[in-house]
Formats: C-alpha cells, sequence, structure tokens
C-alpha cells in the first residue's frame, strides 16, 4: 500500500549552519560565542536593525496608503527598478539599453533558484540540444549552493578557487578549468566577499576570469550577497560585475544576477531579493518572455513575493535621505568588521599563537577562513563555546571588544593542543 515509511525516507542530517545555531543555543558555556551564522552583530553582540530600516518602516506605518495587499507576481517595481540601478550602477548601459529583466526574489537563495529554474528550462544550444548545462561552483563555497541546483535536476561541478597553504586564488588552475569547460556551461562568481574564504580576486584576476569565460561561450551568474560589506561602498563592491556587463569586448550569451538585502539592509528574516537577467541585446519580445517564464515560476511556487520587507526597501532606495543614511549605515557595519579583524589578529600575536594570522585581515566582508582544521572547530566548542563552521568559517561580525580576546586565547588554545 502507497504511503510514507520510514524505510523509504531516510533522514537527513541537519543543516550545518543552522545545525549550530541549534547546539549554540543548547550550551551552558558563560563566555560562549557563535561565530557560525552569518548576521551582522553590534558592539553589545546584539542584532542591529539598520537607522535607515527604522527611519522607512515608521514612515511606511505612517503612510495613508499602507496596507497588506498582494504584490503583482513580479514583485513591488520600484524596488526591483531600483535594485537593479544600485547593483548595476545609475549609468548602467544595460539599463539604458533596455537589456534588463528584472524580478522579485525571496532574498538571495530565492533569486539563485530562479536562477537554477531558468537556466534548467531554457538555457540550451540553438541546435535545440536538450541537455542543461553544468553549473561550476567555487571551491570552496556556500554550503547551499550546490543544493540550489542540484534539487532543480542541474549537474554540478567544482572550479579550483583557493590554495588553502597560502591563502591565494588558484588563479591558473581556475582559468584552466574555464578553458575545459564543455562550450555553454554556466560559472557562479561571488560578485565581492566571496564565502567562505573572504578572498576576491584582483581587478586583473577578474578581467582575465571573465575574458575566460567570454572566450569559451559561458554563461557568468553573479551572486551579490555582500554587497556594501567588503569596502562600505556600492559602486566599489560592484566593480567586478558592472565591469563584466559594460565593458566593450566581452562576448556572454547572457549576464545573471542574484542580489539580495539580507546582509546590508540587516533584513535576514523579511526575504528580499531580486534576480536580474542582462540579455546581450535589447529584444522586446525576448524581455516579455523571459518575464513571463520567471512569473509563471513565482506564481506556481509563491504566488506573490512578501510586501512587507520590501516596500521598507524600496522605501530607502527611493528617499534620498534614507539612501543617504544607508549608505552611512553600510560604512558603520563594514568599518566596525574590519576593526575587528584587526582586534583578532592583534591579540593572536600578542598571545603569539603559532602560524600567521595575516590573512584574516586580509581577508573581506562578514566571515574569515581562519585556516582551523573541523579537529580544532570542534574542540573550540567543546572546550569553549566558540562556534563556528567546521572548515574554519568564522563570521567576524559575531566579535566585539568583550569577546574578541577570549575568542583568541581559544583559538590559542586549539592551536598550540592540536
Amino acid at each position: 500500500m502507497s504511503g510514507f515509511y520510514s524505510s523509504n525516507i531516510p533522514q537527513l542530517p541537519p543543516d550545518p549552519l543552522f545545525g549550530i545555531k541549534a547546539r549554540f543555543a543548547l550550551d551552558t558555556h558563560p563566555n560562549k560565542v557563535d561565530l557560525g551564522v552569518g548576521a551582522y552583530r553590534d558592539e553589545n553582540g546584539k542584532p542591529w536593525i539598520l537607522p535607515s530600516v527604522r527611519l522607512a518602516e515608521n514612515l511606511l506605518q505612517h503612510s495613508a496608503d499602507f496596507n497588506h495587499e498582494y504584490l503583482p507576481i513580479t514583485g513591488l517595481k520600484s524596488l526591483t527598478e531600483e535594485a537593479a540601478k544600485v547593483i548595476l550602477g545609475d549609468e548602467s548601459r544595460a539599463i539604458k539599453e533596455k537589456r534588463v529583466v528584472s524580478i522579485q526574489s525571496l532574498s538571495g537563495t530565492g533569486s539563485l533558484h530562479l536562477a537554477a529554474k531558468l537556466i534548467a528550462l531554457f538555457f540550451k544550444p540553438a541546435d535545440g540540444t536538450t541537455e542543461s548545462p553544468v553549473i561550476y561552483i567555487s571551491d570552496p563555497s556556500w554550503a547551499n549552493h550546490i543544493q540550489v541546483f542540484e534539487t532543480c535536476g542541474l549537474k554540478t561541478a567544482r572550479y579550483p578557487y583557493l590554495d588553502a597553504e597560502k591563502k591565494v586564488i588558484r588563479i591558473n588552475e581556475y582559468v584552466k578549468t574555464i578553458e575545459e569547460a564543455p562550450r555553454g556551461s554556466v560559472f557562479l562568481l561571488h560578485a565581492t566577499a566571496h564565502n567562505p574564504t573572504g578572498i576576491d580576486p584582483t581587478p586583473e584576476q577578474w578581467k582575465i576570469v571573465l575574458k575566460a569565460i567570454s572566450d569559451n561561450g559561458h554563461l557568468p551568474l553573479f551572486d551579490c550577497a555582500y554587497q556594501g560589506f567588503t569596502t562600505g561602498s556600492l559602486s566599489e563592491d560592484a566593480w567586478a560585475l558592472r565591469h563584466a556587463i559594460d565593458t566593450e569586448g566581452y562576448k556572454f550569451p547572457g549576464v545573471l544576477v542574484c542580489q539580495s538585502f539580507a546582509k546590508n539592509c540587516g533584513m535576514y528574516g523579511e526575504r528580499v531579493g531580486a534576480f536580474h537577467v542582462i540579455l546581450p541585446v535589447h529584444d522586446e519580445a525576448l524581455n516579455s518572455a523571459v518575464l513571463s517564464q520567471l512569473s509563471k515560476v513565482i506564481r506556481s511556487e509563491i504566488s506573490n513575493p512578501p510586501g512587507y520587507g520590501a516596500k521598507i526597501v524600496s522605501l530607502i532606495l527611493t528617499t534620498p535621505e534614507l539612501k543617504k543614511q544607508w549608505e552611512q549605515d553600510l560604512i558603520t557595519m563594514s568599518s566596525r568588521i574590519f576593526g575587528m579583524r584587526k582586534a583578532l589578529v592583534a591579540e593572536l600575536e600578542r598571545l603569539g599563537t603559532p602560524g600567521s594570522w595575516k590573512h584574516i585581515v586580509e581577508q573581506k566582508g562578514m566571515f574569515s577562513f581562519t585556516g582551523l582544521t573541523p579537529e580544532q572547530t570542534d574542540k573550540l566548542a567543546e572546550d569553549y563555546g566558540i562556534y563556528m563552521t567546521r572548515n574554519g568559517r568564522a563570521s567576524i561580525a559575531g566579535l566585539n571588544g568583550g569577546n574578541v580576546k577570549y575568542v583568541a586565547k581559544g583559538i590559542d588554545g586549539v592551536v598550540r593542543k592540536h
């Protein structure tokens, strides 16, 4: 008899990141520190509502037009239009030439899902071949990347990225993989603040990578979850993506951009994001067809995107004084994170912790790939109540003046013993 049975529904392990959060919650250690899930914390270790977000919420809730009606299937137009300008630039050629198709998504993960569906259904050779392309993902990468694409039936592969010993990008092997991949593959690129390594290509390395992708007929897919977190500047953190789209000479079959406002607006639970398809030439019929297919995915899966967070972000992006405050908020967050990097390294050096730790300061964004081994991270949690992922990725945003010396002491302890 048909049914749901334990014999044919295997138990999966907990999600690594949220598993850490659950273990942390149960830990009774008096000085415990959560460096696992990537969420910004203030100097007191508390969630921080951005001043720009508070102001926008107040405006929204006191607006005579505020309501909880459905949004259109494609989302809040004022959000998607302004979101495209934030990530592509106010003077973007692609926007001016009407080559951008934008739709609201459930933050960055939802945007990646839309990208996966679009690729699986429609990114095909002109000769009628039906096999979907391989999605190349950096090694290492955000753990959820593979799940998102494989759940949509796509094959994934890895391209070399980090030299763990030297803490640099394996640029020659990276480019070789691009050159040897089947023509028409997809390369998932971290637009800024690479997760989990915190190591981004230099501008010259980006040019080499993008030229190789262009020369070999591949599709670049930019995942942009941390715009503003690397330097505090929205434009500087979007340099690679804008260079790819606006530079003459590249011949991409298109560019896909997945955008999240979870981190840079501190709106993790509101799931505000956008998905942008940048086509190589303006084609009104193709624009319309792409939007119609993305709308079908949205309609069949969530019916309409959520409105509250979208309205808040839209107000920030369309109100000059709020946008100015938001840009200051980004500087506040990115500056504090960089300050914590320096403080941690200074304390490790004061303790004489074996090894070199300068890479923590050289890395960018919310995370640091510390170089700690799985055994060392296990002991860090067990002996000190300090939690990070087993691959040694630490959320620097979880550090503050009250715990940074303790974290350094814990790292020093496990490095010396293990």
